[in-house]
């Protein structure tokens, strides 16, 4: 047996190895305390996905989406801003909906990018704007 089958051989076993645990570990695992399991009976608990795409083209930008029997549904793109420079960012855009306990659908759209994580919704609380000062020259003022 040559080296290179050897080297075959052994990374065989490793993955055969590691499939192994990850099995045992999907079959033993419990559910996580403090968070609420769907009840079989559900409308959650059985709710099967209708319609899911993912596009992801050579350049590494993508498009994904999907949707449920239960009312949720999710778009979301994303390319990479700027490639090659120091500007370089990746962007993602999307929205998702699902129905609340109150029977309420809830749209969120979203998009992050180099300036962080912007979310907004209807039902998403906003400050209220800041009071210019009255009169108050000076460079931060216009």
């Amino acid at each position: 047996m040559s080296s290179i089958e050897v080297m075959q051989l052994i990374s065989y076993s490793y993955a055969v190895a590691a499939l192994a645990i990850c099995c045992l570990s999907a079959v033993t695992a419990q559910p996580q305390r403090g968070l609420a399991q769907p009840r079989s009976n559900s409308f959650d608990a059985n709710a099967v996905i209708l319609k899911q795409n993912f596009d992801l083209n050579p350049d590494g930008s993508y498009q994904y989406n999907y949707e449920t029997s239960n009312g949720i549904r999710a778009d979301e793109a994303g390319y990479l801003k700027n490639p090659g420079s120091q500007l370089e960012a990746q962007v993602m855009q999307g929205s998702y909906s699902y129905t609340g306990p109150d029977g309420v659908v809830y749209t969120i759209n979203y998009i992050a990018d180099e300036n962080g994580y912007r979310a907004e919704g209807a039902h998403i609380p906003t400050p209220p704007p800041v009071p210019r000062p009255a009169g108050a020259p000076g460079r931060f003022f216009k």
